[in-house]
């Protein structure tokens, strides 16, 4: 199968989770999967593949998961796909993360990705929560960090 039809297919596969996760709550907050598969397709392949996976998959997460915020995962998993991108590592497609790494890096990403979007929340419902800040942000940062540590559990 060719590269591009496996990723699109692994990336639908990737919203479907996203989507199964979104009814597993924490405290009503639940891991962004899809921000790791952008993170992990920016690192292996660089900036303009994690940019256009980020888009992809973020259009199809607000189709399906988000669809009450049109348009706000495409943007930011956009972003974050492209400035994950300028880090890109040298190994490529051997990527290979210990779940100290997959945990840190998840968590820092998350934290930036889950910022910008408690900012835009809070901005467009004129109102400031305990929950957007301690559930939404660090939270749900936290909540993807775990699920990027078991995940990395099971890649090695």
């Amino acid at each position: 199968m060719p590269y591009v039809l496996r990723q699109v297919a692994v990336g639908l596969a990737v919203v479907l989770l996203q989507w199964l996760l979104s009814n597993l709550r924490l405290w009503d907050v639940w891991p962004d999967v899809v921000l790791l598969y952008v993170a992990y397709i920016a690192l292996r392949r660089g900036r303009v593949a994690g940019a256009t996976a980020g888009f992809g998959a973020g259009l199809a997460m607000d189709l399906l998961v988000m669809p009450d915020v049109l348009g706000l995962n495409t943007v930011l998993k956009t972003i974050m796909g492209f400035v994950i991108g300028l880090f890109r590592s040298e190994q490529g497609d051997n990527l290979r993360l210990t779940p100290v790494q997959a945990f840190v890096g998840a968590f820092v990403i998350a934290v930036v990705h889950n910022g910008l979007l408690t900012i835009v929340l809070a901005l467009d419902q004129s109102t400031r929560t305990p929950f957007l800040v301690f559930g939404l942000w660090l939270g749900g940062a936290l909540y993807t960090a775990v699920v990027a540590l078991v995940g990395s559990l099971f890649r090695r």
